[in-house]
């Protein structure tokens, strides 16, 4: 099976608490917690980095779909949380709302909303995902 990307994501951690370089093919993202949980807030957490995921690709997938048919929406804003529940198995629930910059029909409004939900790190999140962890 081909790997999605052309390189490696590069993660490392020295010795201070939390704080991790990301390396990908053209950049570094600095990863940390927040000081509330004794991380120096020096970058985005991890959920904040895979909710960060989900609404750069939702907001991509929607401009390219939109600007295929040709309408006209300038802007597309998108927020994102998550909440976690036990009972009795972990169940992580993501919230995206996303609003439009200018009115939309109801017919764009379900078409959009199946477009969202199309986008590969919504499809990445809601289907079977194996982590192959080796040292």
């Amino acid at each position: 099976m081909a790997n999605l990307l052309e390189n490696d994501i590069i993660g490392t951690i020295g010795t201070q608490k939390y704080l991790c370089t990301i390396n990908w093919r053209n950049g570094q993202l600095l990863m940390d917690e927040p000081e509330s949980v004794g991380g120096n807030d020096l970058g985005p957490d991890p959920f904040s980095t895979l909710l960060a995921s989900l609404a750069g690709c939702t907001l991509s997938t929607l401009r390219m779909y939109i600007d295929r048919k040709g309408w006209d929406i300038p802007q597309i804003t998108i927020a994102v949380n998550l909440s976690q529940e036990t009972n009795p198995d972990l169940e992580t629930i993501i919230s995206r709302t996303i609003t439009f910059s200018s009115e939309i029909s109801l017919k764009q409004k379900e078409r959009l909303l199946l477009i969202a939900e199309k986008c590969p790190i919504s499809k990445i999140l809601k289907n079977k995902t194996t982590i192959n962890t080796s040292l």
